[in-house]
């Protein structure tokens, strides 16, 4: 079953549990990402990171489409929309506590099940032990 991002969960957690311990969280952006709404003066190598704390900005609300909240940079006031596919992490800015996230990316169909490692119901039924057959002896080997 394919499941939506949990980016935005992790972000309105995360965001409370480093408000909780009275730090500032940031968040990590990837400017040049589809939708994105930021002063492109600041960013660097498509990158931009916002102060995110209560004190920094007004009316931030975290959706699951994205994050919002007004801004000033510069001493200009700026609206700033950020989607959620665009958030890289947050942290927080005191020592650095916090998650950077994977792409969102559709998790691969899980794999076949093998041949040769089904258990027959008959066994099952009968309480004989388990008749699990390899395909192959699985080995270990020290790599350096």
């Amino acid at each position: 079953m394919v499941m939506t991002t949990h980016r935005p969960y992790l972000v309105r957690a995360l965001n409370e549990w480093i408000l909780d311990n009275n730090c500032t969280p940031y968040i990590l952006v990837n400017a040049f990402e589809k939708g994105v709404e930021v002063p492109q003066n600041f960013v660097k190598d498509g990158q931009i990171v916002l102060n995110i704390s209560p004190v920094a900005v007004q009316g931030l609300v975290v959706t699951n489409e994205g994050i919002e909240f007004n801004g000033r940079f510069g001493g200009i006031p700026t609206r700033v929309y950020v989607p959620t596919a665009a958030v890289l992490g947050i942290y927080a800015k005191e020592n650095g506590q916090g998650m950077i996230f994977d792409r969102d990316e559709p998790m691969p169909d899980p794999p076949e099940p093998v041949a040769g490692l089904a258990i027959a119901k008959s066994d099952v039924a009968s309480g004989k032990p388990e008749k699990a057959k390899r395909a192959s002896k699985p080995s270990l080997r020290i790599v350096k």
